[in-house]
This record gives C-alpha cells, structure tokens and sequence, in this order.
C-alpha cells in the first residue's frame, strides 16, 4: 500500500510545570493481513448487479451519505450490516442532534433517516458484507457470503462498537441506565449518583463531563493505578464530586426496568458488596468495525480507517470512509452525519473525474475549496460560490 498523509490529531502532553498543546501525525499501521479472494471464486461477477455507489452500513454517517448520493441521481445501495440503524438503535433520549428542541428517541431518529433517504430513492437493503476486493474496479463485494455485488464507488460507514463488560444485566439495561457515552446521556442523571468504569484518559474526561450534572460520579477501576494521562489523572483527583474506587470490578448490575445499583468485587480479597447508583456508564474504549477492510485499507493502530486530510478518501481511489469507523476522537451523531455529506459529496465528485457521471450533481456554492484530484492531488477547478 502506498503511503498517506494522515490528518492531525491533538494530544496533550504534560510537564513539570504546565499543559501544552503537541501536534502528532497519526500514522497507518502496516497491515500484516493477506485478503482471501479464494471466497469470490464461486461467484460469476460478471452476471452481478453493477452499481455506481454502495454504501456499507447505516447510522447517521450512511444514511446521509444515501441521502445525498440519492438526491444527486446515483441511485446508492444500502446494506445496512448486522446492527441496522447503528448505536443509536440502543440510545433512549437524544437531546443534542440540532432541529429537535424536544429531544427524540435514537430508534425513531434512525427511522425518519431511513425515511428521508428511501424518499429520494435510496435501496435500504439488510444484508452484510462479509468479504471485499478493492483490487481493481469496479470493486466486488461479498452480501452474506452468497450475493455478489459490482460497486463502481464504495462508501464504508460500519461505525464502531463500543466495548462493554459482558454482564447479562448490563445488555439488558442498555439505554436504561447503562451507557457508553457519557456525553450523550449525562444530562439524564440531574443531581443523580452514577459509576462510570475505566481507567483511561476517555474514562477521566467522561467523569469529569459528568460531574456537571451527577451529585456524586463513583469512578471504578480494576487496579490501584490509572492508565491516564497525568494531566487528566490531576484533573479528575481534584474534583470533589469524584470518589474513586481501586481495585474494583462490576461483576453484576442491579435493576428490573432501570439502574439501581452495582455489584462490586474487590480483586485483592474477592469480597463482594453492593453500590446504589442510578447509572453505569463504561468507558472501556470503542472497537471500530473494519476487520473486513485489513489488508486493503490503511488503518491505525486501532483500527480506524486512515482517511486524507480534510476528505474521506481512503488510499484506494474510489473508496470513502465516514462516522465512526474512520472517527476516534468526537464520536457524535452529528458529526458522522457531517462525514456522511462528505462521503457523499468526495464519492460524487470522484465518479465525475473518471466520467462515470457528466458532473457533479450537488450543489457546493457554500464550500470553497478546490476540486482535487483524488490520484494526484492537483487542483482541477476553483470552485465559485453562487
């Protein structure tokens, strides 16, 4: 794979005397896996369905890559993977998406997504793609291991998972009490106790979030030591609302239609005891899911889809990546479907330097910036406003 320019990430480096902003450049990992193309030898591609774009996954970052690929005539298949609708799907309120000053439930959010994009005549279809070969175009894709499928154009938006402790009850109460995203549901627990479980610097930033609106935030952990960094372990030591708990595990979470409380385990002496609390939020870190993509795609360390700066193009002219797979630092509905657009938009444009379409067919007069090419970088057209 050739190399790539990787967008910038902020990470905060602390010394004796003060807290400085450093500029990294995240770089790919090189991959170590070979793709197995022996699984499309049974497939005759050449009575496959053949489309202009095919979007892998929903969520927020999917459907409105197919509401815009749809407004723009490209007629976009959608196939909406293992989890249709994304982890919205298991969000009771959502309070901080824009044009709902109301609040809305995730599943019904997920739904009028569906709905807009079905209406400009995007193909919502279940199924998921099991295998890829992005070898030459057009692409070939895989649909439950049985259905090939032609892309000239794919738009990757299988988001990420986020890790959890694997307690029965815990599954149960999701969305009703349990959370993995403290910004999304920390407003629920107005002058509440809650337990937030980890030991990271995403653990400490979500304690400290939910110290804003939690009476008291119990922050567990299986050690005695944290893996944070020492700006954020001060940060967190220092806030009164926060009570730590060492050497800790939940081993079961209490509650018949909510939380109530946590069943706690020292992992020194093996004495169990409970903790009332009306939330668990987990804050163990997010698996993106792009297994299907190692060995094509550049991926970081984690596994998150390397994409060009300011873009979503991935390494492989033709291929986008948006939401969650490719985002390890914001994670927001609003913000996969920001990428979303741009996954629509990049994917538009490509087709129309290849002439695959006439021209690009949405309209930019708000964006500024050049057309680039996506092989050479050279700016095509200085795009006008009006």
């Amino acid at each position: 794979m050739g190399s790539i320019r990787m967008p910038p990430h902020w990470e905060r480096q602390n010394d004796s005397l003060n807290c400085r902003l450093v500029l990294i450049m995240l770089k790919p990992v090189p991959s170590t896996v070979t793709p197995d193309l022996s699984v499309f030898d049974r497939f005759n591609f050449e009575e496959a369905e053949k489309h202009q774009v095919v979007i892998i996954g929903t969520g927020p970052a999917g459907l409105t890559a197919a509401l815009y690929t749809a407004r723009a005539n490209l007629a976009p298949v959608v196939f909406q993977g293992v989890n249709p609708g994304g982890q919205l799907m298991t969000t009771t309120d959502v309070e901080n998406f824009p044009g709902f000053p109301e609040g809305i439930l995730g599943p019904d959010m997920m739904q009028r997504f569906e709905a807009q994009a079905a209406r400009f005549g995007a193909d919502l279809r279940y199924g998921t793609v099991t295998a890829v070969d992005f070898s030459g175009r057009p692409f070939k894709l895989l649909v439950d291991d049985e259905k090939p499928v032609l892309a000239e154009t794919v738009i990757i938006a299988t988001g990420a998972s986020a890790k959890y402790l694997g307690l029965p009850n815990e599954r149960r109460l999701l969305g009703y009490g349990v959370s993995a995203c403290a910004t999304c549901d920390g407003a629920f627990f107005r002058g509440q106790e809650v337990a937030i479980v980890g030991g990271g610097d995403t653990a400490m930033e979500e304690a400290l979030f939910l110290t804003r609106f939690a009476s008291k935030v119990y922050l567990i952990h299986r050690r005695n030591e944290l893996r944070a960094s020492k700006i954020m372990q001060e940060r967190a030591f220092k806030n009164e609302k926060i009570h730590f708990i060492w050497n800790t595990e939940v081993v079961d979470v209490h509650g018949e239609k909510e939380v109530t409380g946590l069943r706690l385990k020292n992992t020194e002496t093996g004495e169990e005891s409970d903790l009332l609390v009306s939330g668990l939020f987990v804050a163990i870190g997010h698996k993106p899911n792009t297994e299907i993509f190692e060995g094509w795609l550049e991926l970081d360390a984690q596994g998150y889809i390397c994409t060009h700066p300011s873009s979503t193009h991935t390494n492989i002219p033709g291929v986008f990546a948006c939401g969650d797979a490719q985002d390890h630092v914001y994670r927001q509905a609003i913000t996969a479907a920001a990428t979303g657009c741009m996954a629509a938009i990049d994917a538009e444009r490509w087709l129309a330097e290849q002439d695959l379409i006439d021209e690009p067919r949405t309209e930019t007069e708000y964006h500024v910036a050049a057309a680039v090419d996506s092989d050479t970088g050279k700016v095509i057209k200085e795009n006008a406003i009006g």
